[in-house]
């Protein structure tokens, strides 16, 4: 991982932004960690992920008992 500051960033970001391609980028400001730059690819990888784990326990939550929003909605207009 390529650590940097935001300044260096700055006045080099398509250097950064090449670099963020191939690992991640961790931007400092005010000497503490701020941000990171990833590559599209990457971030694309990140959210498939998130989807897939949100759906699990989507998944996990029905089998427990949870009737989801359609279901949520029939009850409570019947009360």
């Amino acid at each position: 991982m390529t650590n940097a500051t935001a300044t260096e960033v700055k006045n080099r970001f398509g250097e950064f932004m090449d670099k963020a391609q191939r690992e991640p980028v961790t931007v400092e400001k005010t000497g503490r960690r701020y941000a990171v730059l990833i590559g599209y690819e990457e971030y694309q990888r990140l959210i498939a992920l998130e989807d897939k784990l949100w759906g699990e326990r989507a998944r996990e939550a029905e089998k427990s008992g949870f009737v989801g929003p359609e279901e949520t909605l029939k009850l409570l207009e019947r009360l």
